[in-house]
């Protein structure tokens, strides 16, 4: 298992977690905003794994919260290379591997807020949306190809995503990574007529969204 990020204790320490499971974690620092960084890392995850993906999970994500008349380029430019163009480029490089696999499953995780919209969030809510429809053109396209395809859809998840980001959070209220992750290993397990093309992560018990 394969496991990426710009920070590289982050990956290494997830690695070593799948190591203690009795799996073989791989840990890559790899920027999915960077062409070059994301092919090079997936040819060493491919080098790793004889050229075969199962799954490949786009997860990265930045977020913000400005007002639209608030809101400067840089941020804008910012989500959409971080929430849009990494998984283009992850989805791209990744391709080939998944291709070699007879139950390919490719996992882009999205949000609430690619459904809804919320006030302060514009460039956020624009990235998840356009999340979902590169979803939907996916499935499409790749389905028949045998690679299968998911859109998740998590509430608020408590991650360093929310550090440092202004706005009163209650990050006990939020879902846990573990509980995205169950979800997205859920999804892949299911028989082939099970639709899984919209996949929701249950709001932690006693929350309502």
């Amino acid at each position: 298992m394969a496991v990426a990020a710009r920070t590289r204790s982050e990956v290494e320490s997830v690695a070593l977690e799948v190591d203690g499971a009795g799996g073989k974690g791989l840990a890559i620092e790899m920027d999915v905003v960077d062409l070059a960084s994301v092919e090079s890392g997936v040819n060493r995850a491919l080098d790793e794994m004889d050229g075969i993906f199962d799954v490949v999970v786009n997860n990265a994500g930045a977020f913000a919260v400005k007002p639209f008349a608030e809101l400067s380029p840089a941020t804008w430019y910012r989500l959409m290379a971080v929430n849009l163009n990494g998984p283009f480029h992850v989805t791209l490089m990744s391709l080939k591997g998944l291709e070699g696999s007879e139950r390919a499953h490719l996992f882009n995780v999205s949000s609430i807020a690619g459904r809804q919209a919320y006030e302060g969030s514009s460039a956020y809510c624009t990235t998840k949306f356009g999340l979902v429809g590169f979803g939907e053109v996916l499935s499409l396209e790749l389905e028949p190809r045998g690679i299968r395809v998911s859109t998740v859809f998590p509430g608020a998840t408590d991650t360093t995503l929310f550090d440092g980001v202004s706005g009163d959070w209650d990050r006990s209220q939020m879902n846990q990574p573990e509980d995205v992750a169950e979800v997205i290993w859920k999804a892949f397990e299911a028989p082939p007529g099970e639709s899984v093309q919209n996949v929701e992560v249950p709001p932690p018990a006693g929350v309502s969204r």
